[in-house]
């Protein structure tokens, strides 16, 4: 037992409709939660006062950084 309704010149059950209702709203809930990317972590500046002193900072970060990844494993 069908009742059809008059839209946009067409005649269309109420079945087809709440399938369409429910695939809506499955269809957006699943693309609003499926997440996105993650935000890279940001470095601050750095501020030297010299090409020489920025080059010391970046590769002591570097060693420090590759000590800690070292330790986690």
């Amino acid at each position: 037992m069908v009742v059809y309704y008059q839209i946009a010149g067409k005649q269309v059950g109420s079945h087809v409709l709440a399938m369409g209702v429910l695939g809506a709203l499955f269809g957006g809930v699943g693309l609003a939660t499926r997440g996105g990317s993650q935000p890279k972590p940001a470095t601050p500046p750095i501020q030297a006062s010299s090409k020489d002193e920025e080059t010391f900072i970046q590769d002591f970060l570097k060693q420090v950084n590759g000590e800690e990844k070292k330790k986690d494993h």
